[in-house]
């Protein structure tokens, strides 16, 4: 049966980037941490058969898993890594879970780190720092995990749909038109929402930012807090500029009890299940939902012989408002708004316990395992989540060991179910009029707004995209929620433009 038996959380911040460990070592740190963790007479790193690495994006390692099993004197059997999504750490710990009963593995390392705020710092002084960071030719790992395809698609891209900043608030306004809100006061719902997490992470010792903040902090914009992309102001975005690691150590019961681990150390995996909506957000018949998380995470709880009520707690995965609120719509809960005070998260989230990048999941890992240590017997849910809402993992914790096993949902089912729901086709090219569904508009730093985003509607039920430069377009859709207004877009090659 496998056990979590110890985890590890690190995170460093040099004003002079020369001072920082380079990522490996970082790692290496929490590994060590989550070694002490374990309270065991001996070292169960020292021991690990496998280690696996979430994908890094601040340093491309060739094997990561193999240079991290170097630094800390052991030479692991098997080294994996991942694709990239922030689904990673837990999709990680499905599969060896099973591995781990199967026998094909004893101790397993897990770990993630980024140092994207030394990267950051490095690249911007004057005159810029060379990091001697490990680069040798070694040969890549030969274990990827994960699904590989790019986030986007070529329809998308061609409308600059490419990066979070500029996706997830047409997740954003879908939401807002779904409620029924104005802009006012889905704002203020999303920057109540938002305090909630800030709260959590202001009590967070691993947290990057260790200050709460009010609906009105996160909502009103500041020169510590910039407009990035209507309506998300910067304390609403994950924040990348961070250099945090994190570790955990899985093994066999039997590992566990021989290396003489204290009961009181153990957790429990009891079931876990991954799905990925339609895979190009374009192509999903509301922006403003994601079945497939749901759809996961109710076979992981029936896999589990719990349900929905038993979950004293959660981590849902928070790089943007959107994606929590599409959690809880999926989950059917209502949050504290709707008076269900059970936590939404035990870390406090991306934008403020940190997000970095692939590697958040390891964070809310560990920290729902220390939150099962101190509430013995109670479950708590993770939901991870990679790339715009697509790629999802849940995995469900608890102190007391599953009845039987550990169980993983086999992927084939509940990709069945989440490939079975409605799909939308895209116009390509497209002259007409459409409805629109919603829009994101990208500021520059100087406060002046630069591209709007629109996806709409066409009367056959296809969704186009279009984009626009048009200032006087661009700051009306920052005053008055354009979703339900007609428009006319116009092709130029593969791109729509509005006019």
């Amino acid at each position: 049966m496998p056990v979590i038996v110890g985890v590890g959380q690190i995170s460093q911040r040099h004003k002079d980037p020369e001072l920082s460990l380079e990522p490996v070592d970082l790692l290496a740190e929490a590994a060590r941490l989550a070694d002490a963790d374990t309270g065991s007479s001996r070292s169960l790193v020292s021991n690990a058969d496998t280690v696996a690495v979430v994908d890094i994006l601040s340093w491309k390692y060739l094997d990561p898993s193999a240079l991290l099993g170097s630094r800390l004197g052991i030479t692991p059997k098997h080294a994996i890594t991942t694709t990239v999504g922030g689904n990673s750490p837990q999709m990680l710990v499905n599969q060896l879970a099973v591995g781990i009963q199967l026998g094909e593995y004893d101790t397993v390392l897990v770990g993630g780190v980024e140092c994207m705020n030394t990267r950051l710092r490095a690249m911007r002084a004057d005159p810029k720092v060379w990091l001697p960071w490990h680069s040798a030719d070694d040969a890549p790992c030969a274990d990827v995990r994960g699904d590989g395809r790019p986030g986007s698609s070529q329809f998308e891209m061609a409308h600059h749909a490419l990066a979070p900043t500029q996706v997830y608030p047409l997740f954003e306004t879908a939401c807002r038109a779904a409620l029924g809100h104005d802009i006012a006061t889905h704002q203020n719902h999303i920057g109540q929402l938002w305090s909630h997490f800030s709260e959590v992470a202001s009590l967070n010792p691993n947290a990057s930012s260790g200050s709460p903040y009010s609906s009105n902090d996160i909502t009103q914009i500041s020169p510590k807090n910039r407009m990035v992309a209507f309506p998300y102001t910067k304390r609403m975005c994950a924040n990348i500029d961070v250099d945090q690691a994190a570790a955990l150590l899985l093994c066999s019961y039997e590992a566990a009890q021989s290396a003489g681990v204290p009961d009181s150390q153990m957790v429990f995996p009891l079931a876990g299940a991954d799905a990925h909506d339609h895979y190009f957000f374009s192509e999903r018949d509301s922006l403003a939902e994601s079945t497939a998380i749901g759809i996961a995470a109710r076979a992981a709880l029936e896999a589990a012989g719990t349900c929905l009520d038993d979950i004293s707690r959660f981590d849902l995965y928070s790089c943007f408002p959107s994606a929590v609120q599409a959690a809880l719509s999926s989950l059917d809960l209502s949050g504290p708004e709707g008076g269900d005070t059970r936590p939404l998260t035990v870390t406090g989230g991306l934008g403020f316990a940190g997000g970095p990048g692939n590697n958040y999941v390891t964070h809310s890992i560990a920290a729902m395992v220390d939150a099962c240590r101190m509430d013995p017997g109670s479950i708590g849910m993770v939901t991870a989540l990679g790339w715009y809402v697509t790629k999802h993992s849940i995995g469900l914790y608890s102190t007391t060991p599953p009845s039987t096993e550990f169980k993983f949902v086999d992927q084939a089912v509940t990709q069945d179910a989440a490939d079975a729901l409605p799909r939308r086709q895209v116009t390509g090219p497209f002259d007409g009029k459409a409805t629109v569904e919603a829009t994101s508009v990208v500021f520059d730093r100087d406060g002046s707004t630069s591209l709007g985003i629109i996806s709409a509607l066409a009367n056959d039920g296809r969704r186009a995209l279009a984009i626009s430069h048009d200032r006087d377009y661009l700051d009306s859709m920052c005053a008055e929620a354009w979703e339900g207004r007609e428009i006319a877009m116009r092709a130029d090659g593969v791109t729509n433009n509005l006019v």
